[in-house]
């Protein structure tokens, strides 16, 4: 295999794939580094899948400014990679006069952001816009360009329209140290040494770690915890929008939302962490999260829970990410992503690419583009079932050609994890019960020739 690149990036989340996808569309040899079994494997494997317009992010942050770069961007591939789209919009909602005091500084913010289209909403009209809510809900703001997509859909587009352009994907491939000299970096991996004239650091939350390899880091990552309590399907049909809170100065708070596949979800919570890689769930917690969706939409009492996760942010001490190049080290900081990561990460990946033109060399020219549409998993557009095949996992409606295909190309599903994010096997109400040992017997018998 190929062991020198022009570019290296350490991290297989979703901001490490738009990067990845960037440089190689550009015309760069590139290799992407991940220390998983399979991509997403980290803190971008559990989120809420909102596509977001930064209306209420810092304003002239680096922050807002990939969010938004982003958003637009998504938009512009997604009928090409056939991402998903759920048109919603979100609602940020007052449960008390304190709340409502703050929402026409949330509007003057949104509109400070470029947002334009942000505004208020009194009692009577949230009445009609979103029945089903508590009659506490007082007054709220709409912002008609949030959106809820698929968390894992588009990092996997990112990653075939990557390898299709050349790039190299190393799993099992944890970066445990590096050497900079003449002019170029020898990384030492769990899959070998890779060499390569440009490291870009996307490690998330071992991000300050592998910024240990270039230099004394200038960021602590303290993983926040978010959990999440998903109800099952009829659920959904309650509410409309995104019902979002008053954030307040440390977290967006809990969101109510509608996925895409289906189902209706509170969370995240916000608990910083000491553990970088297992994202736990504790039974107060979830209690807590069920029993204020049941105070914001009452009609949810005697709804079941279909599903519990939680997922790992990498938080730091700063407010905005931490993105910028080290000219003389031949290395590109990105760190600090946050939750805004899944909508960010394709502004993030311009970000860094002008960073790499400024420091390091113009791009080439690049090649004409090669477009890898990948399977739909969301509800409300044709799926596999509907055309008839045996059915695998009937909770979600997943065809054995959809475990296979998983299974196959370039880059087919590592672990068991990796298998549910790219064909929702497991994911239903039976938590895998009733299909889960038909479809790891699958995943044995095409990763190592036996059931």
């Amino acid at each position: 295999m190929q062991r020198s690149f022009d570019i290296a990036v350490i991290g297989g989340g979703v901001v490490g794939l738009a990067i990845l996808r960037r440089f190689a569309m550009a015309g760069l040899s590139a290799v992407l580094l991940e220390r998983g079994a399979d991509i997403l494997s980290g803190a971008s494997k559990g989120n809420s899948a909102l596509l977001h317009t930064g209306f209420d992010a810092p304003t002239g942050s680096l922050e807002l400014a990939c969010m938004q770069a982003g958003h637009a961007e998504y938009l512009e591939i997604r009928d090409r990679l056939n991402l998903p789209l759920v048109r919603s919009s979100a609602l940020v909602v007052a449960w008390s006069e304190e709340e409502q005091a703050k929402l026409d500084g949330i509007v003057a913010k949104a509109h400070a952001n470029g947002v334009a289209d942000v505004r208020p909403v009194a009692r009577d009209e949230l009445r009609l816009l979103e029945p089903e809510l508590a009659p506490a809900a007082r007054a709220a703001v709409l912002v008609p360009g949030e959106h809820i997509i698929d968390a894992w859909s588009a990092p996997l587009a990112y990653a075939h329209q990557a390898l299709a352009h050349g790039a190299v994907i190393l799993r099992h491939a944890e970066v445990t140290g590096g050497d900079f000299a003449n002019g170029a970096w020898t990384l030492a991996s769990k899959a070998g040494p890779v060499t390569a004239r440009v490291v870009v650091n996307a490690a998330g939350n071992f991000g300050d770690l592998v910024e240990a390899i270039a230099r004394a880091s200038p960021f602590t990552i303290t993983p926040r915890r978010g959990q999440f309590v998903v109800f099952d399907k009829q659920a959904s049909r309650l509410v409309d929008a995104i019902i979002l809170p008053v954030p307040t100065e440390r977290t967006k708070g809990v969101v109510l939302f509608r996925t895409a596949f289906g189902n209706l979800a509170i969370g995240p919570t916000a608990e910083d962490v000491p553990e970088r890689e297992v994202a736990a769930t504790d039974i107060a917690t979830l209690e807590k999260l069920k029993a204020r969706a049941l105070e914001m939409v009452p009609a949810l009492q005697g709804i079941g829970v279909n599903a519990i996760y939680a997922g790992l942010r990498p938080a730091t001490e700063h407010k905005d990410y931490v993105i910028e190049a080290l000219p003389d080290r031949g290395w590109i900081t990105v760190g600090g992503i946050r939750s805004t990561g899944l909508t960010a990460s394709l502004g993030i990946a311009r970000h860094v690419a002008g960073l790499y033109a400024s420091n390091f060399g113009a791009l080439p020219e690049a090649p004409q583009p090669v477009w890898t549409p990948v399977p739909n998993l969301t509800e409300g557009r044709p799926r596999p079932y509907m055309d008839g095949g045996e059915i695998v996992c009937h909770c979600e409606w997943v065809t054995r050609a959809e475990i296979e295909r998983a299974l196959e190309g370039p880059l087919p599903a590592g672990d068991l994890g990796g298998l549910k994010r790219r064909t929702r096997a497991m994911m239903g109400r039976c938590q895998g019960f009733n299909c889960s040992a038909h479809v790891e017997a699958m995943f044995r018998e095409k990763t190592y020739g036996t059931a």
